[in-house]
Order: C-alpha cells, then structure tokens, then sequence
C-alpha cells in the first residue's frame, strides 16, 4: 500500500488549504484513511479519519471546525480541506490506511501504511 499526499504549501492565518491522498496501484474505496501531522520537534498528531463508506468521519480537537475530510472514490483521492489555518497548523501532513475511524485508531496513530508526507506552513 503506497500512499501519496499532495497540496501542501505556503499560505498566511486565516487562509485555506486543500491536501489529497492518492494511492498507486490499488483502490482506495474499502480503505479507512487518516490523516496525521508532524511538526519540527513535535510527536506526532492524529488530525482526522475517514471510513470507506465515508459515512464515518472523525476529528481532533485542535482541528474540529476548521478542516473537513472527504473522499472521492471514483477518483480514488481522500481530500482534508484546511480553512481558517493557523500558524500551529504548521507541519508536514500525512495520509494513512487504518482498520476503523475512531477516536483510539487517530489518537494512538493505529496505521497500517503511510507514505510521503506534504508540507503546510501557515505564517502568521
């Protein structure tokens, strides 16, 4: 399982991104898939899960209110919308296979597979 997160940046408080998750040579859809975050000297940080239905979805506090994750099955592409960003958002962002979406599997990084991780730095 190759997972790939893409649309990371740049960008000032207050503005928006978009990240995807990709997956190179299988299907994302029977997938539960997470996001989680690491920032310079910092553990690592459970952000957000998606089930495969995509009628279970889970967030952390920190993010709750600000980012959305969903899935496109058809193009096989998990999406975490980042709006009202902030500097402590900074970090390199992660996408993830998991068994379950819930609070346990975000929380204690319950991963089976991640891969290259996308860079959002938020300026203040």
């Amino acid at each position: 399982v190759q997972l790939q997160a893409s649309g990371g940046g740049l960008v000032q408080a207050g503005e928006s991104l978009r990240l995807s998750c990709t997956a190179s040579g299988f299907a994302l859809d029977y997938k539960t898939i997470a996001w989680f975050r690491q920032a310079p000297g910092k553990e690592r940080e459970g952000v957000s899960c998606i089930s495969s239905s995509g009628g279970s979805t889970y967030y952390a506090d920190s993010v709750k209110g600000r980012f959305t994750i969903s899935r496109d099955n058809a193009k096989n592409t998990v999406y975490l919308q980042m709006n009202s960003l902030k500097p402590e958002d900074s970090a390199v962002y992660y996408c993830a296979a998991a068994t379950l979406c819930n609070i346990v599997v975000v929380q204690t990084l319950d991963f089976s597979s991640w891969g290259q991780g996308t860079l959002v730095t938020v300026s203040s």
